[in-house]
């Protein structure tokens, strides 16, 4: 069983409960189709058992194969910078199918965000180097496929299904 190698901290991209002794994370890429699948099960087990654990999503951009995820982290990042993290993260995800780099503008403009000081940030080192971060705790972690969770800092098995992460939120 694999690790997590970097602890959850105040620079990671958190919802649910803090206080919980129960924390699933996830390492996500926002152009891979098996991250858009998981995308409404992280949600639906958020609807339902948000109270009793915490959510972290980390970045690993799988460029070579998915050549806007990298700038759709940095989006999210950005949007994070005005508070709504989570909203362009489900915006990136609900939209995967028309996501590339030319359209995360009109992403922010949809979710009303400041464009001006969406798109500083959108190109700001500090977002790139958080991003870069992420994926490099990822592959220290031993993640090589995304998504890949992380429950109390062991790998889970996750086989695609909502009853796996529920499972696990439930056994600990």
């Amino acid at each position: 069983m694999t690790n997590l190698w970097r602890t959850v901290s105040e620079n990671d991209q958190i919802t649910g409960n803090p206080a919980s002794s129960i924390t699933l994370v996830e390492y996500g890429d926002y152009q891979c189709p098996h991250c858009a699948h998981a995308h409404p099960l992280v949600k639906r087990l958020l609807a339902e058992r948000g109270t009793v654990f915490l959510f972290v999503f980390r970045n690993f951009p799988l460029q070579k194969i998915h050549p806007a995820a990298f700038m759709a982290a940095a989006a999210a990042e950005a949007a994070g910078r005005q508070g709504s993290f989570w909203a362009m993260h489900d915006f990136i995800f609900e939209n995967q199918k028309k996501l590339m780099v030319k359209k995360l503008p009109e992403f922010a403009a949809a979710l009303e965000l400041n464009m001006e000081q969406f798109l500083l940030d959108l190109e700001s080192d500090d977002i790139k180097n958080k991003i870069e971060s992420d994926f490099e705790s990822g592959i220290r972690s031993g993640v090589n496929a995304t998504p890949t969770f992380y429950i109390n800092g062991e790998k889970l098995t996750y086989d695609t299904t909502y009853e796996s992460l529920l499972k696990a939120i439930d056994l600990h």
